[in-house]
């Protein structure tokens, strides 16, 4: 085995661990990769030094799932990132993976059919560590709707072919009312429940990222694209700042890949063109509330005047969402309004018994979605189907499209770059290749009360670890067997262990606090305190882990609670406008040192 690759069991043999071994080399099964604050000089040097097939620019689920598509092609890989893995539309997502029940009265057949095939693929194969079943509500307000509602959920169950989800009960209002009894009376005449599939956005992606290193990609965050390097007329790779250091190296490529979502049009401009496509972003707004605000066996969907509305069970709380809005303001930090909370309220509590307040709400988060326009302006009509531009010899650019099918997306995009790569370029394979973890993951859920007893945890801790790391556990219990304070719950915030900071740090790429609460948890939303009750505590371990100065971990606590505040204040005033300028007006980390460029 050769040195900085990784163990069985997710531990490392060295500080770069599974990213500078040829794919051909790489075991799927053994060979878990590593992303450590180690593997960062490693990774800078091969930008500087090698030339690569594919640059992937962005590092959202479509442009990690468009490394791990090009890296097991057998193509050398490069994925660079200015913020951090998931930082933008993929951690703020709904948290589904679905075909889009909506979508097939938009008659998108095409889009749901694909979606459906995506969550089938992912449920059973791909990532069943990841994604879950979720049992969803439709309530009926009117007796003549049952038949033309069992039609299109009989649709949605069906069209994707095989599933492995069960299919749709029809209900009565006293059965509904039974397995929904905060619904009021009045709220339906009866109901139908059908099953969908969920995952943690944020922690998804990043898997998806590491398997990408597993099969020999580079993945590096906080590093920027500043400028596309061209030779005569053709794209040539791009100029990258390291935005924690400063330094700047050229990477050379074949293709790039722009993958930056809502940062599509300004990257396309970056590179001299203006491309075949506009990408408008739609801002989308969600709360939490603790679960028994909510009593129900099963999430809710609800129609509204422009699209619907969802009550999706996570975890200890229930996530309402969303909104559907015009955004043209900050694309880094969209911010939530008082006006945006009125209205999902306004909207859940018209069902509701007892209707929630704002004082209820514990967690809020604002993504922005990149829908492709069209010629409606209305962002609820604007098309979900994803589309892909060579947009100049050189230079390949995917946009639009959902999380659910970030896969063929990417698969897609490979394709298209292929034309400007020299040599063949095999047919995408990520079908058949799990992402990490997922092997084993069946056979340790059996395992979940024996885990326990040997390592002295309550089995729920051990199938919370499970759900979020699969197979990859074994390495971090081996972790807290050598510390057992890692196996503590985290200060303020026990749903999740120390020892979970502690891997987000020396495996996920986990450089900043921000990165730590936000994304490798969803502390930040899950918590009245929104991480601020723990920031301390788990700034000072990550100081230890990353070497960070008393002055810069005090940098740290100190920006994400102003942060918080900020987010808490745009969310008191009723207009975008507003709302954004106390939002940006946040210390953010990594932006002193972004380019004006943007993303990527």
């Amino acid at each position: 085995m050769d040195a900085g690759r990784g163990t069985q069991d997710g531990s490392a043999t060295g500080p770069d661990a599974g990213t500078s071994a040829p794919a051909e080399e790489l075991d799927a099964a053994a060979e878990p990769a590593r992303l450590g604050p180690g593997d960062r000089a490693r990774s800078w040097d091969r930008l500087a030094s090698e030339r690569f097939d594919v640059v992937v620019v962005g590092g959202g689920v479509v442009g990690t799932g468009a490394a791990l598509d090009a890296a097991t092609r057998g193509l050398k890989v490069a994925l660079v990132e200015a913020r951090d893995l998931a930082s933008g539309t993929s951690s703020r997502s709904s948290k589904l993976f679905h075909g889009g029940l909506r979508y097939l009265e938009q008659l998108d057949f095409g889009l749901v059919r694909e979606a459906l095939r995506e969550r089938e693929l992912s449920l059973t194969r791909l990532a069943p560590h990841l994604i879950k079943p979720v049992s969803f509500l439709y309530p009926l307000t009117k007796h003549w709707e049952r038949p033309y509602v069992t039609a299109g959920v009989t649709l949605y169950d069906t069209i994707g072919g095989k599933s492995s989800l069960p299919h749709q009960k029809q209900l009565t209002r006293s059965g509904a009312l039974r397995m929904a009894p905060a619904l009021k009376r009045s709220a339906l005449v009866g109901a139908i429940r059908y099953f969908d599939a969920q995952a943690d956005d944020a922690r998804h992606t990043m898997m998806v990222g590491r398997t990408a290193a597993q099969y020999g990609a580079v993945v590096r965050t906080s590093t920027q694209v500043i400028e596309f390097l061209h030779e005569v007329d053709r794209v040539a790779g791009v100029r990258v700042r390291d935005v924690e250091t400063g330094r700047e190296t050229d990477v050379r490529a074949s293709v790039v890949v722009n993958c930056t979502g809502v940062w599509t049009d300004q990257m396309q401009h970056a590179a001299g063109t203006r491309g075949r496509f506009r990408v408008k972003a739609s801002k989308g707004v969600h709360f939490l509330v603790a679960r028994d605000k909510i009593p129900s066996d099963t999430g809710m969907i609800l129609r509204t005047e422009k699209s619907v509305l969802f009550v999706i069970p996570w975890r200890n709380h229930w996530i309402v969402g969303t909104t559907d809005t015009d955004w043209n303001l900050d694309l880094a930090h969209p911010a939530a309004t008082r006006k945006d909370l009125d209205y999902l309220l306004e909207h859940v509590n018209s069902v509701l018994v007892t209707p929630l307040s704002h004082d209820d709400i514990e967690g809020v988060y604002a993504g922005l979605r990149p829908l492709l326009a069209g010629e409606s302006e209305e962002t609820s009509k604007l098309s979900r189907e994803h589309a892909v531009s060579r947009v100049m010899p050189g230079l390949v650019a995917i946009a639009g499209g959902k999380y659910t099918t970030y896969r063929v997306m990417a698969a897609d995009a490979i394709d298209a770059a292929a034309e400007d790569i020299p040599t063949r370029v095999a047919p995408s394979v990520t079908d058949r290749v799990p992402l990490i973890g997922a092997d084993g993951y069946f056979a340790l859920v059996n395992q979940a009360v024996q885990l326990g007893k040997e390592h002295g945890l309550h089995p729920h801790r051990v199938r919370h670890l499970l759900d979020r790391y699969g197979s990859l556990l074994h390495g971090l219990l081996a972790m807290g067997d050598e510390d057992p304070s890692l196996l503590e719950p985290v200060p303020a915030s026990s749903d999740y262990l120390r020892v979970e900071i502690a891997y987000a740090v020396a495996y996920e790429g986990a450089i900043h606090l921000d990165d730590v609460l936000t994304r490798r948890t969803r502390i930040s939303i899950e918590y009245a305190h929104r991480g601020v009750d723990s920031a301390e505590a788990v700034g000072a371990q990550m100081a230890t882990l990353l070497g960070w100065s008393d002055e810069q971990r005090d940098l740290e606590v100190r920006s994400y609670i102003e942060r918080v505040e900020a987010e808490r204040e745009s969310q008191s005033v009723d207009t975008d406008v507003e709302a954004d300028k106390l939002r940006v007006a946040a210390p953010d980390p990594r932006a002193p040192r972004l380019a004006a460029l943007g993303t990527g």
